[in-house]
C-alpha cells in the first residue's frame, strides 16, 4: 500500500507525529538511540510512517535518508500499517519443497498486494517467512498466528471464504442489534 501526498496532513499523520514526538522525549539524542526508538514508535504506532522517521531524524539530528535506511536494512521494521489479519508465508526448506511460492502467489493475486504491504482497506498484510517449524504441515500459511498447513491455492480460497462469511456475520449483527 503507497501512501497518499496530501497538501494538509490527515488526522492519522498528526496523531502519528504527536505519537512520535512522546515517545522521543524518553530518550536521549544520541544516534546510538535510534533502533531502540524505531523499535518504541513502531511498537505505540505498528509501522514506521514516513512523519514519524522524518520527526526521529529531526530528533537526532541526523539525516532522513539514514533513518529510512536503518528501516528498510532491518526486516524487523514495517513501512506499512498492519492489517486487522496477518498472513504470514512460510518459504522454509520444506515449504519451498512443497509449493510455498505458489502458496505466495496466490496470496498475492488473492489480496492484491505483495509481501511487506496492507491490503487499502487494512483488512489484510501479506509478509514472508524463513520457518515456523511446523515443516511436516508443508507448505504452511500463518494466519493471525495460527499455522494453516497444505496450505495450497485452494486452500487460500478457503481461508479468504471464512473471512468473507465471518465479515458478513458481523455486519448482519450489527444491523440486527441498531
Amino acid at each position: 500500500m503507497t501512501q497518499k501526498k496530501h497538501d494538509t496532513p490527515s488526522e492519522e499523520q498528526e496523531q502519528n507525529k504527536q505519537g512520535t514526538k512522546r515517545i522521543l522525549n524518553g530518550f536521549s539524542r544520541k544516534r546510538l538511540s535510534l533502533i531502540p526508538i524505531l523499535q518504541k514508535v513502531q511498537g505505540k504506532l505498528g509501522y514506521l510512517p514516513r512523519e514519524a522517521m522524518a520527526e526521529i531524524a529531526e530528533y537526532l539530528n541526523i539525516p532522513a535518508i539514514d533513518v529510512y535506511g536503518v528501516v528498510t536494512f532491518y526486516n524487523q521494521f514495517r513501512l506499512n500499517p498492519p492489517g486487522k489479519h496477518s498472513i504470514k508465508v512460510c518459504l522454509g526448506t520444506a515449504c519451498h519443497m512443497k509449493g510455498g511460492y505458489i502458496t505466495l502467489d496466490a496470496w498475492k493475486r488473492r489480496l492484491g498486494i505483495n509481501p511487506r504491504e496492507t491490503t487499502a482497506d487494512r483488512e489484510f498484510d501479506l509478509d514472508t517467512v524463513a520457518c515456523v517449524g511446523c515443516c511436516t504441515m508443508a507448505p504452511v500459511t500463518v494466519v493471525d498466528d495460527k499455522p494453516e498447513g497444505g496450505a495450497e491455492p485452494t486452500r487460500v480460497d478457503g481461508i479468504l471464504l471464512a473471512f468473507e462469511q465471518e465479515r458478513e456475520a458481523e455486519v448482519k449483527e450489527k444491523s440486527e442489534n441498531s
